[in-house]
This record gives structure tokens, C-alpha cells and sequence, in this order.
């Protein structure tokens, strides 16, 4: 592994090369760095605005609703020790790595920390709606929106990336189509699973500057083409997405012993005692959801394997010789989880509504900023100021209603829960604020 000699970090997981670490402005790690270069893509993530902001938006319910239900924050939190333990686990059982020859569990962990960053506020309504209103301009992806804070934003007051890695940077590249090539090749508009345009660059830089062969075409094809960490970090996310997601449902009421059998009568699935929906049920009639999360999480974990590929980039990086494989009895428990918490939870009147009132929020103020600050007219005959100066600033230095367009999106991508909705209560709500507001 990576070992300190005095204050001087020196290179010995022979599993990652110069092309790895180099960064996006070229540099390669200095003599004097006492860090890995993906500790400091990590620690540099944990210390940002953007990071911090997770805590206030939402996973499942919405954000402070109640103390206990997770965040954005908790779950990439739980993501991340997800993502270290299958390092562990891989590195232990399989005849692949060694401990100088291994996946680096910081560089995965810095991956999961981040892989939400650029989510907006409530959830993916808030995400669906963004991407409405920017369909104009190039769409809203809550993924490509990450690419953008670690590669030109995450520093807010300086408004400029912070020079990640290119094995970091590949890592959250979950999706490696262009919104223009799936529209083309679509015939319309992608819904989701894309990246801007513009960030084509960013492709380019972490593939050395080699174009992608032709067998991998626009959409899915290509999306499966991912670096080692991004299928670690895919997984963990899944496994704390199925299960999770799971115990704040049950103890907000939604998942119950008669829902998820009723549930599954309707769907013809299997709920009885040897069912993964019957220990469901009876961890839930016990009053053991954690137990049950908890051990569920381990067995996740154990059932992921890797197995060597060749490809096109597998002589240039270990990242890209292997293909993690998880257990097919696994994936498939996984996905009933997951539908289970999207019709029964997700899809309730309750969350519904919530969503209802989220898109609501967004697209009033949307369509206010928008007129203001992209169209450029005025509000009730004048041009007065509706943001805080140094957002006026930025928004108003576009030279385009596009480059404007995506800096006002940026502003509402980046709030939380809690501030879009102040936010549209200040604008909106003839009986909320005072001269006294903060307004930023």
C-alpha cells in the first residue's frame, strides 16, 4: 500500500500509475505531499460548502422532517463505508490483489462522499424539474451536475473546481453519453442519464485522449463502460439505496408487516419464510430492522467478485482490467427491496404531495429568475436585484441566455431543502419576511 517515509508519501500500490494521479490542471504528486493524491481528493471534498449542504437535502422524506430519517449527507456517508468495505472485502477473498497491488479504499470512499453532490433540492423531483426547465439550454443531471462542481465550482467563493484526479474524476462518471448525442439518437429529449455537452472535455481527459470505439454507443452501451471504484461506488449505492432506505421507511410507518404482504400478493412475489420479503417481515414484526439492515449490509458486501476484462483502456489502467460481479441471488433480492420502497413509499399520496410542493417551489422561482436574470426584463417595471450580489454578478457576466440559463440553474441546484423553500416564501408568501431577512 501507500507508505510514509518522514513527510514524504511514496508511491507503492503498484495498482495505480502516473496517468491515475495526474491531475486535471496536469499536475502529478509532489515530492513533499505527506497525503495519497486520493486522500486529498477526499479531504478536499469533506471540507466544501457543497458537501456540508447534503445534511439539508433530501433522500427519501424531506430533510429535517424528522431527526432520525437520513440525508443526503447520511446516506453518502454510508455509501462510503460501503464502498471501503468491498474494497476490503475483494482485496481479502480474491486472488486478484495484493496489498501493494489493490484498489484504493480512499479513492472509492472519495468517489461515494461525492457521488451526490450535485442533487438539488427534494430529491428527484427537484432533479426532474430542473431538467425540464433546462431543456432549452442542454437539460439538468443531478450526475453531470457533480462533474461540474469538482471541475469548474466547488470552491464558491473562488467559483472554480479543485483540480481532481483523473481516476477520481473517472470514478463519479457514472453516465459518459452527451445530452445532444442521446437526444439525436433518441429522437427526443433524455429524461436523465447523461452528461452537458460542454463536459465532453472532461470524457476526453479521463479516457488519455482516446476516442470511444465504436462498439461502445451512445446510452447505455457506453454507460457500462466504467472504471473499477465507479462499479464500487454503483453498488454500495444500490446496497444502501434497497436497504437502508428500507428502516426509514418501516419507522415512518409506510413499510408494514400488512403492507409488504399485501404488496406482494398484488406483485405474485414471494413472502413467506424462507422469502427475502418474509425476513423482511419478521425482522420488522420483532422490532429488528436494524439487525436485519445491518446483516444485510454484510452479505451485500460479500457477494461482490471481480473478473478480469480487456478493453481499450485495460493496458493503460488497472481501473478498467476488471469487472465486479455480484452474486445474481443478491442483485435480485436487491431490486424486489428497491421496488418494494418505489411503489409502496415513493410512490404514496404523502410523498407525492411533497414532491408536488417541491416542483411547485422550483418552478416559481425558476420562472422568476429566469425572466429576471436570463431574459433580462424587468419585474413590475424595474430592474431590481432578487439574489445576492456575488450571484447577480456571476449570472449577469453570461454572454449567452444559455451561459446565464445554467448559472441561475447552479444557484437553484445548489440549495438546500430548507433555503428553496425560505426562498420562495421571502418571494412568494405575502405574510413571511422582514427587512431583517438574511437574503443569500
Amino acid at each position: 500500500m501507500d507508505l510514509w517515509r518522514g513527510h514524504v508519501w511514496v508511491v507503492r500500490n503498484r495498482f495505480y500509475q502516473e496517468f491515475d494521479y495526474e491531475r486535471l490542471s496536469g499536475a502529478l504528486p509532489a515530492e513533499s505531499d505527506f497525503r495519497s493524491p486520493f486522500q486529498v481528493d477526499r479531504d478536499r471534498v469533506l471540507h466544501t460548502t457543497a458537501f456540508r449542504r447534503l445534511q439539508n437535502k433530501t433522500q427519501v422524506f424531506w430533510s429535517g422532517e424528522y431527526d432520525f430519517y437520513r440525508t443526503r449527507l447520511t446516506h453518502s456517508l454510508e455509501v462510503a463505508q460501503i464502498g471501503r468495505s468491498i474494497c476490503g472485502w475483494l482485496l481479502a477473498s480474491t486472488d486478484n490483489f495484493s496489498p501493494d497491488n489493490t484498489i484504493d479504499p480512499d479513492l472509492v470512499e472519495a468517489v461515494c462522499l461525492s457521488h451526490d453532490l450535485g442533487h438539488p433540492p427534494f430529491g428527484h423531483a427537484g432533479e426532474r424539474s430542473l431538467n425540464h426547465f433546462m431543456a432549452p439550454y442542454g437539460g439538468f443531471e443531478g450526475n453531470a451536475q457533480t462533474l461540474r462542481l469538482l471541475t469548474e465550482r466547488i470552491f464558491s467563493q473562488r467559483r472554480t473546481g479543485m483540480d481532481p484526479s483523473r481516476a477520481f474524476v473517472d470514478g463519479i462518471l457514472k453516465y459518459k453519453s452527451g445530452w445532444g448525442e442521446l437526444r439525436e439518437a433518441q429522437g427526443k429529449e433524455p429524461a436523465n442519464h447523461f452528461i452537458y455537452d460542454d463536459q465532453a472535455e472532461y470524457t476526453a481527459w479521463t479516457l488519455g485522449g482516446r476516442p470511444f470505439p465504436a462498439e461502445l454507443e451512445v446510452g447505455k452501451v457506453r454507460d457500462g463502460f466504467k472504471s473499477v471504484e465507479c462499479q464500487i461506488m454503483d453498488w454500495a449505492d444500490d446496497t444502501a439505496y434497497s436497504l437502508n432506505d428500507l428502516a426509514d421507511s418501516v419507522r415512518a410507518g409506510f413499510l408494514t408487516e400488512e403492507s409488504i404482504r399485501g404488496w406482494a400478493e398484488k406483485k405474485e412475489l414471494d413472502s413467506g419464510r424462507d422469502s427475502p420479503l418474509g425476513d423482511l417481515i419478521r425482522a420488522i414484526s420483532r422490532g429488528r430492522i436494524d439487525s436485519f439492515v445491518g446483516h444485510r449490509i454484510g452479505l451485500y458486501v460479500k457477494a461482490s467478485k471481480v473478473e478480469e476484462v480487456r478493453n481499450f483502456l485495460s493496458g493503460e489502467s488497472s481501473r478498467y482490467r476488471y469487472r465486479v460481479r455480484v452474486d445474481a441471488a443478491t442483485q435480485e433480492e436487491s431490486e424486489i427491496f428497491k421496488r418494494l420502497a418505489f411503489e409502496v413509499v415513493f410512490l404514496s399520496t404523502q410523498l407525492k404531495q411533497l414532491e408536488h410542493k417541491g416542483s411547485l417551489m422550483l418552478r416559481e422561482l425558476w420562472k422568476l429568475f429566469h425572466r429576471r436574470y436570463v431574459e433580462q426584463e424587468p419585474i413590475d417595471g424595474q430592474f431590481f436585484q432578487l439574489l445576492p450580489p456575488e450571484q447577480v454578478d456571476e449570472i449577469e457576466s453570461g454572454s449567452t441566455a444559455g451561459d446565464r440559463a445554467r448559472l441561475v440553474c447552479d444557484f437553484l441546484a445548489g440549495m438546500t431543502d430548507g433555503y428553496a423553500v425560505r426562498m420562495y416564501q421571502r418571494l412568494f408568501s405575502p405574510g413571511f419576511g422582514s427587512i431583517g431577512d438574511i437574503v443569500g
